[in-house]
């Protein structure tokens, strides 16, 4: 068995800067497409996060509100960038989150990608300590809240408090009791998933990653993987960790699938820089009938690695197109990979 979800964009631009839905619009229909993923047996609904882009960015209320609106489902993210994060704060909203849902939030976190702006983290008040680089302060930001989230106290308690307190010091409230074991790491080297798994943070390997090898995407993202479950063993953490993998995977069953992503048919891998610095390998997509998908997935070495796929949607082509995307999966690829 695979687990199986999705990872939507939540945009409501076109990409050009024009308005073609509003962020109304683009939220309620996130919520509509998590409860129909969940009808259609699908395991997780997963939003990637941008600041500064009419794209999500405060994704907690929208994950509140899927729980809300859900009984089975994964919720999470891929990811929240904890450069622009007060990991106290951050602490109490997924706590609520999670405890709206019952249990279900799965947080992929990360150091970011680059954003819309210069050194959008320092609008919100954020700058690196001296000598550090922003990457350090997003790992430090993460270390204070898995830190918390294990809700121990650490606040001195006012011996003059507007409410009762419990005896001892305070931690953060609310606390959900298992959310610090589903704090996923998005890493886009073999370094940083090395680092999450000393912490004991989940895996989340996205189709993009720091090209190290020159080999193919899977091959390299699959050797990452072998990387972090064996930091995992050497850590010493009792319980068994999971990985993620992203994907944009098309069944091509319909004349309109082949009319949108016929012509991705034959992609590859592509290498380009993220910044002035920072080779990087962009993953292939996947479209194909499903017989042929099948074949392809199954040479898929991350693929097969991991125990999570989450399907990249185009999410601005509405709800029932992309659960039909997703019921494609499901129906005609899945069950023939033996993920079903």
């Amino acid at each position: 068995m695979k687990k199986i979800g999705f990872l939507s964009f939540g945009h409501w631009s076109d990409g050009a800067g024009s308005q073609t839905r509003s962020a109304q619009d683009a939220l309620l229909q996130s919520v509509d497409l998590a409860v129909a993923a969940e009808e259609l047996g699908a395991d997780g609904a997963y939003f990637r996060v941008h600041h500064f882009a009419r794209q999500l960015a405060s994704p907690l209320p929208l994950l509140s509100a899927i729980g809300a609106k859900t009984s089975r489902i994964e919720i999470g993210t891929g990811v929240i960038d904890m450069r622009y994060e007060n990991p106290l704060y951050f602490a109490e909203n997924a706590g609520a989150a999670d405890l709206i849902s019952g249990g279900r939030l799965q947080l992929g976190i990360s150091r970011g990608s680059p954003e819309q702006v210069i050194d959008g983290w320092r609008y919100f008040g954020y700058e690196p300590s001296e000598g550090d680089t922003d990457a350090d302060m997003a790992r430090k930001h993460t270390e204070v809240l898995l830190t918390v989230l294990q809700g121990r106290g650490f606040a001195q308690p006012n011996p003059r408090p507007m409410f009762p307190n419990p005896p001892g010091l305070l931690r953060i409230e609310p606390h959900s009791a298992g959310l610090r074991d589903r704090i996923w790491w998005g890493s886009g080297s073999n370094a940083t998933s090395v680092w999450a798994a000393e912490l004991g943070m989940n895996l989340q390997s996205s189709t993009l990653k720091d090209d190290e090898t020159g080999e193919p995407l899977h091959v390299q993202q699959r050797k990452q993987i072998e990387a972090y479950r064996q930091a995992w063993k050497d850590a010493g953490h009792e319980r068994e960790p999971r990985v993620s993998v992203s994907r944009s995977i098309f069944a091509l069953t319909s004349d309109l699938d082949r009319a949108y992503f016929g012509r991705n048919a034959d992609s590859g891998d592509h290498i380009g820089m993220i910044d002035e610095k920072t080779r990087a390998i962009f993953g292939r997509s996947y479209a194909a009938e499903p017989d042929v998908l099948v074949k392809q997935l199954a040479e898929d070495e991350a693929i097969q690695a991991a125990d999570t796929l989450l399907l990249t949607v185009p999410n601005q082509l509405g709800v029932d197109y992309n659960a039909h995307v997703l019921e494609s999966i499901l129906t005609h690829v899945a069950p023939e990979l033996g993920w079903r």
